[in-house]
C-alpha cells in the first residue's frame, strides 16, 4: 500500500476507507485520519473466518451480477446525511 497516496485521496474525501491496519501501526493519536468522517479505524480486529471463506465467493458473484444488471448492491456503507 502506498500510504502517502491513500492519505492524499482520503484527505480529499475522494475515497472512503475502513482501516484495520495502518502505517504507522498503531496510528498515532494526533493523526488526522482519526477525525475524517470518511474513515473508519478498527482496533486491528478485522479478518476472515471459515464462515466468511465459505460465503465470500457467492456474495461477490451476487454483487457482480447486481452491478452488471443495474440492481442495488447489498451492504453499501454510506456517510450519514448532513
Amino acid at each position: 500500500m502506498d500510504t502517502d497516496a491513500l492519505v492524499s485521496e482520503l484527505s480529499s474525501a475522494r475515497l472512503r476507507a475502513a482501516l484495520d491496519v495502518t502505517d504507522p501501526e498503531p496510528l498515532p493519536a494526533g493523526r488526522a485520519e482519526w477525525t475524517w468522517p470518511n474513515v473508519l479505524i478498527t482496533p486491528h480486529i478485522g479478518g476472515d473466518t471459515a464462515v466468511f471463506a465459505d460465503r465470500a465467493p457467492a456474495f461477490v458473484a451476487d454483487q457482480a451480477g447486481r452491478h452488471l444488471t443495474g440492481r442495488p448492491l447489498l451492504n453499501v456503507v454510506r456517510a450519514a446525511a448532513d
